[in-house]
């Protein structure tokens, strides 16, 4: 789940127009990678008989431990709104869309991580690591790596099964990068906003229809397909242009910040409730939720607002979003094996999820900072001929 979290200072045409950082949109990816790491903790702990929910309201475990899916619709809608509305900064959109520029720019923030991800996963499964050996029965090493370098892994699942957790979690990759390979085309195709709208419209109506079970009985598909998510991103599009030529003022502002929270209150917090009125089964709960947080988006992008400092760990954690969820997996599957040869005690619980939020965290910022960072930078210069051209990647003020 990739979004672009160090962007240009300066762009051409600009005239030194200054990109900050959006503390609501980071605070919504800090949001989701929250729920995806407490999901995949809950997930170890079931399949390892701890009955840790036991005498726990239905209502707020399923709000704390089972958002996972709700959190990656989250960072769609939110990658949607980024990509689009850089786009529009960088270049007269969408008829002046760079295709070769901007597949320059999602190479270089998604591929340094990412490959390096893979290295690593085909180094433990060679030597044989308990839980990195990635079996027979989903056709082998070499089909997986095949399968995540062309956006496969969601296809490969739904039809061979499961794979090991560190390779499960680019299921996500391979529907928004598949979204945004033909993204600049459907641009430079459409040579107009009018015309770019109805293509999008046409994928927040299929979302839908490829998450209900009436339409769709395989249930991995139901979650990983690609047209099961990128309703969301469409959304998250859609919401950029329409910010990009319209002025909120406070009341609608206020409209929009109402709404927004409550949709997002309403599918987070009572999802039991919203699955009996058969959101779920049909699909239109992420529709919601999508729609909710692109509400979010629109106040946040236009209001001006500022987290307070009590926020400050969650927006940390959205800053880092992608370098997290990439590799939060190691740090789960490492802290869960400290947990068990521990004995599994249930006093331990609480701690393990405040450890693996916090270590995972850590291990993302060194990434950031280290790696991830230096090498944006360093291919972004590369192929450019000069600051100005594909933008400088550096760290903004947040």
């Amino acid at each position: 789940m990739p979004d672009t979290a160090w962007v240009a200072l300066t762009e051409t045409g600009v005239a030194g127009r200054s990109w900050t950082r959006i503390d609501g949109i980071d605070l919504l990816r800090g949001l989701s990678i929250f729920f995806v790491l407490m999901n995949h903790v809950n997930m170890r702990l079931l399949l390892a008989r701890v009955p840790y929910t036991k005498g726990l309201p239905p209502q707020l475990t399923s709000s704390l431990v089972w958002n996972g899916q709700y959190g990656v619709q989250i960072f769609f809608a939110v990658s949607g709104y980024l990509i689009t509305s850089t786009s529009m900064r960088r270049w007269s959109f969408p008829d002046k869309v760079s295709a070769k520029e901007f597949y320059t720019l999602r190479f270089a923030r998604i591929a340094p991580l990412m490959l390096l991800l893979l290295v690593v996963l085909l180094t433990l499964h060679i030597v044989g690591a308990q839980g990195y050996v990635v079996s027979q029965k989903v056709g082998g090493l070499w089909h997986a790596v095949l399968a995540a370098l062309t956006f496969r892994i969601n296809v490969l699942e739904a039809t061979r099964g499961y794979l090991p957790g560190n390779w499960d979690i680019l299921w996500s990759l391979s529907v928004e990068e598949m979204f945004y390979l033909f993204f600049p085309l459907a641009a430079l195709l459409s040579k107009r906003t009018r015309f770019l709208v109805p293509v999008l419209l046409a994928f927040v109506i299929a979302g839908p229809f490829a998450r209900a079970i009436a339409f769709n009985p395989n249930p991995v598909w139901r979650e990983y397909s690609y047209m099961g998510g990128m309703d969301a991103i469409a959304m998250g599009c859609l919401t950029a242009i329409a910010l990009g030529s319209t002025k909120l003022s406070k009341r609608w502002i206020a409209v929009c910040a109402a709404l927004g929270s409550g949709l997002l209150i309403f599918i987070l917090c009572f999802s039991i409730k919203a699955n009996a009125r058969g959101l779920g089964r049909n699909g239109l709960d992420m529709s919601v939720l999508a729609v909710g947080t692109c509400l979010v988006i629109a106040t946040a992008a236009q209001s001006g607002w500022r987290s307070p400092r009590v926020l400050g760990p969650l927006l940390a954690l959205g800053q880092l979003s992608y370098e997290i969820y990439l590799t939060h997996m190691f740090v789960v599957l490492g802290l869960f094996a400290v947990f068990v040869r521990a004995g599994k005690p249930m006093r331990g619980v609480p701690l393990l999820f405040a450890a693996v939020i916090v270590c995972a965290g850590v291990v993302g910022w060194i990434l950031a900072r280290l790696y991830a960072e230096p090498m944006n930078l360093w291919l972004r210069k590369r192929d450019s001929d000069g600051p100005t051209k594909l933008g400088v990647a550096v760290e903004e003020a947040s």
